[in-house]
């Protein structure tokens, strides 16, 4: 079974856009997704973490780099080619924490990490919209 972490070495790596040598996933269901993106034939393009988009955060109002998980160039059933901007995170970190007395700490915590993830995907959304591209957060129940 492979890593949590580690360098995904793409069959098809003239579809990869960007350096296919040094293509990382931090995550299994990342990993999972990029077999996919390799192995699919429908898929054109494909890059991991290879641009960026400037976001403001909530959290300290400063302007910070997101890198998207992935940017994917596919062509739909019909024929069309459509561009995506991807973003795989766990279900639970797409809606705002349950507060838990308990753990106040953990929940100021995750209550910030919601805030910039926000900001991020606002800020992603319009990024794509101005292109013409699509902006997706896949969870554990897009993914399987």
């Amino acid at each position: 079974m492979p890593s949590y972490k580690g360098k995904f070495k793409p069959k098809n790596p003239t579809k990869y856009k960007g350096d296919p040598t040094n293509v990382i996933y931090r995550s299994l269901w990342e990993r999972r997704l990029m077999c996919y993106l390799d192995d699919h034939k429908d898929v054109l393009q494909w890059s991991s973490e290879e641009f960026c988009i400037i976001y403001r955060s909530p959290v300290d109002s400063k302007l910070h780099r997101y890198f998207p998980d992935f940017w994917i160039k596919k062509r739909s059933p019909d024929g069309k080619i459509n561009i995506s901007v991807v973003e795989v995170k766990p279900k639970a970190q797409c809606k705002l924490p349950v507060k838990d007395p308990k753990h106040p700490r953990r929940y100021i915590k995750q209550v910030k990490t919601f805030a910039v993830n926000e900001a991020k995907w606002e800020a992603a959304t319009s990024f794509c919209k101005d292109r013409r591209w699509q902006f997706q957060i896949l969870t554990e129940d897009n993914l399987f």
